[in-house]
């Protein structure tokens, strides 16, 4: 029977060595797996994190493999190319940084060396190459020695289990057809078995190369959070009647489908899909993680009411698909197909989403297959580009008759582009609100498509803002504090309940996670756009907005506990709850009661004196926090940017006039305001001119590789009026200096704001 063994332990591990050593070299570091050799540089920022090849190697003696006529190793997740060498000969090549692949071991010896070299710097032919995440390089996931009888099943397939099962749901029944894939088949039979609660109810046994087919009926469903019931399939392979491999898989019966009218649908019923992205990397251990990271995450997911994950950008690990199935999560499931094309990485699409596909086929959490995130940044014309997707949707399509394809496509991508038409599904990142806009434009975006194209279902992949211990009162676009991202995700949250045609949304993204390459709200290396911090210890307000929407669980959150120091007299305290009744006490003494309305957001006016203890009351629920009156700003609470041009406290804002603290949108509805816009454009493209190289020319028509249309420019200028002036600077970088900025905020103060 098959035997499994898994060797993470004694490990060395060389950034030096340039190629393949004859003995187990005595200079290199001793460690265990998993690892990655980017956990402290890939998330301090600088965009200088080490990508190349490193070199791993152990030693492996004959009767320390497991039993078996026929060995493998399994490698689970190998960031991103690596070749597998045994006892110095290249058994095995393999590009793509989250799947799982195999290589079979020969010419075994008493004791035998195992390397592995892994590579994860940058190249045209393996994805992904240009995205808003670290691409650590290791050996992160298990790495297992497989012992197998001479017929087995099949391990050589695309890193697949070798069992295949696809449930049909007719009326109360179900239809189950279960298919494995035998190596050296020699007139082999399978025996089938199905599992319920641990004991048998159907079974059968068939030649090698047959389906087997049941029926059960009176099916138990796998139902969403609700009920995520889930069956086992075994396949035992039978050689002149006795047992010598064996397989199992769980899997659920269910059905589903997408309407552009009415959302997601499951077992028959509409079942809004309401969650988040998840990146899996932490602190110092980037994406080498154990299983309890894993389980911590799905709990934390989970305790937020979420139903749905979208995993991003890759392959995640199997125990986490598997902690979905469990707890009833939809998911969707991508390759790193991602932010730039390349037409030398067609082969490595393909191979990429074979391995997503097949070795995930089982999982009934899982309902589209992603086959591309924001791919059209350099535009979406390019025909090598539409071709791509258009094998990407047949192949998944031949493999999978069950599920659909769905894409997440770009703001700036028209909504008429040929690729935007090509998978079965579809959902547009968008940021309206954070990089640019506002955050009324979301909803509006959305009717406008689906008025437009009415039969095909949208939804929304990508949404947030990002927020660190920042805080304000008054709380703007582009300020990084806590505050902005809990009204950025309660306007959200409003747009999207209005719209029950939106089949997905996923909020970007669950947690923090590194991008070394960032540098922006106070902290390099990191995109802080997550609901809980990087190290899942604090969850941010904003958290607590989706648990009281989502949530059947009673909760009450009194927001801005980090935020005591305040200065005004009057200050605005929220509370998010689920429940009908909420009581705020300052000090002991009630400030009032609020009743649930449309949304379960309350907020109550508090005067600031001294030090208050404000106590939010909820049936038998309470949550606390304290506020503290002060004279000055507390400092601490407002970001500071290494590298920034200008201070806060700089900037001149006299009342009743502007400041490079408003948005374009304000400045320009007045006739003044346009006038030193005008002027500000002007000194823009300027400057812009002056750092181009020499010889670059903008061409007609063209903004960022893409073929400006008049959609897109209203798109873009739409986006443009929810920036604050300061931001579009911050955003150029070191174009201007100081005294240009100040220059132009003297100007802006010359002129007058509207009157309310």
């Amino acid at each position: 029977m098959r035997n499994i063994k898994i060797i993470n332990d004694s490990w060395l591990f060389s950034k030096n060595a340039k190629s393949v050593p004859t003995a187990l070299p005595a200079d290199w570091t001793a460690l265990n797996l998993p690892y990655t050799w980017n956990g402290k540089d890939g998330q301090d920022g600088g965009n200088d994190y080490y990508r190349g090849t490193c070199w791993f190697a152990k030693s492996i003696k004959a009767d320390e493999l497991p039993e078996g006529a026929v060995h493998y190793l399994q490698f689970d997740g190998v960031n991103s190319s690596c070749e597998v060498f045994w006892n110095g000969k290249s058994i095995a090549k393999h590009d793509g940084g989250y799947s799982t692949f195999r290589a079979q071991i020969k010419d075994t010896k008493d004791e035998n060396l195992l390397c592995i070299a892994v590579d994860n710097s940058p190249n045209d032919r393996v994805y992904p190459q240009n995205a808003d995440f670290t691409f650590y390089g290791g050996i992160y996931r298990d790495v297992i020695v497989i012992g197998v009888a001479k017929n087995h099943f099949d391990l050589d397939y695309y890193g697949a289990p070798g069992i295949m099962v696809t449930p049909k749901i007719k009326g109360n029944d179900a239809e189950i057809e279960i298919k494995t894939f035998i190596k050296d088949d020699d007139n082999c039979k399978v025996k089938y078995e199905i599992f319920a609660d641990g004991e048998v109810i159907a079974s059968c046994e068939k030649d090698g190369d047959d389906e087997a087919e049941f029926t059960i009926r009176n099916v138990h469903l796998w139902d969403g959070l609700k009920d995520p019931y889930l069956y086992t399939a075994k396949a035992t392979l039978i050689e002149n009647g006795e047992a010598i491999d064996e397989i199992s898989t769980r899997f659920g019966c269910r059905s589903f489908s997408i309407d552009p009218e009415k959302g997601f649908i499951l077992n028959g019923r509409e079942y809004p899909l309401r969650g988040v992205s998840r990146h899996q990397d932490r602190p110092d251990i980037g994406n080498a993680l154990l299983p309890e990271h894993h389980k911590e995450d799905i709990d934390l997911i989970l305790e937020m009411g979420a139903n749905t994950i979208r995993l991003a950008h890759y392959q995640h690990s199997q125990v986490f698909y598997d902690l979905c199935d469990e707890a009833g999560l939809v998911i969707w499931a991508e390759i790193p197909y991602i932010s730039r094309h390349m037409s030398t990485g067609f082969d490595n699409t393909i191979s990429q989403m074979k391995e997503l596909v097949s070795q995930n086929y089982n999982h009934p959490s899982i309902v589209v297959w992603g086959l591309s995130n924001e791919i059209t940044i350099a535009g979406a014309s390019d025909p090598d580009l539409v071709r791509n997707h258009k094998k990407l949707n047949e192949l998944c399509h031949e493999m999978d008759k069950t599920r659909l394809t769905t894409i997440a496509s770009v703001t700036m991508c028209s909504i008429d582009s040929e690729y935007v038409h090509i998978s079965d599904v579809l959902s547009y990142n968008h940021y309206f609100g954070w990089y640019g806009g506002t955050t009324d434009m979301n909803g509006p975006w959305f009717d406008d498509f689906h008025k437009k194209y009415p039969k095909k279902p949208i939804g929304l992949s990508e949404y947030g803002c990002e927020a660190l211990n920042w805080h304000t009162s008054d709380p703007v676009q582009g300020d990084y504090t806590e505050e902005y991202q809990a009204y950025y995700h309660e306007e959200l949250i409003k747009q999207i309940a209005e719209r029950p045609y939106l089949w997905a949304t996923h909020v970007w993204n669950m947690f923090d996670f590194a991008a070394d390459a960032r540098a922006e709200g106070g902290e390099n290396g990191m995109n802080h756009k997550g609901l809980v911090t990087f190290d899942r210890k604090y969850k941010k307000d904003s958290y607590y907005a989706y648990q009281a929407w989502l949530s059947d669980k009673p909760m009450v959150h009194l927001c801005g506990k980090r935020y005591i120091d305040r200065v005004e007299d009057v200050t605005k305290v929220t509370v998010y709850s689920n429940c009908d009744e909420v009581e705020l006490f300052a000090n002991g003494v009630s400030v009032g009661k609020q009743t649930k309305g449309k949304y379960p957001f309350f907020y109550f006016d508090v005067k600031n004196e001294g030090e208050t203890t404000l106590t939010v009351k909820a049936g038998d629920l309470e949550d606390t926090a304290t506020i503290r009156k002060v004279d000055t700003p507390n400092e601490a609470y407002i970001m500071k940017e290494e590298g920034q041009v200008i201070n806060w406290f700089e900037i001149n804002t006299p009342d009743g006039y502007f400041s490079i603290n408003d948005t374009i949108g304000d400045i320009m509805s007045t006739f003044r305001g346009k006038i030193t816009m005008l002027k500000f454009v002007l000194m823009l493209k300027n400057t812009l001119s002056g750092n181009k190289k020499d010889g670059e020319e903008n061409k007609s028509g063209m903004m960022a590789g893409f073929s400006v249309t008049p959609a897109m420019l209203k798109n873009i200028y739409g986006m443009a009026k929810g920036f604050t002036i300061k931001r579009v600077f911050s955003m150029i970088g070191n174009s201007f200096t100081k005294e240009q900025i100040l220059e132009l905020n003297a100007m802006l103060n010359k002129v007058k704001k509207p009157k309310k």
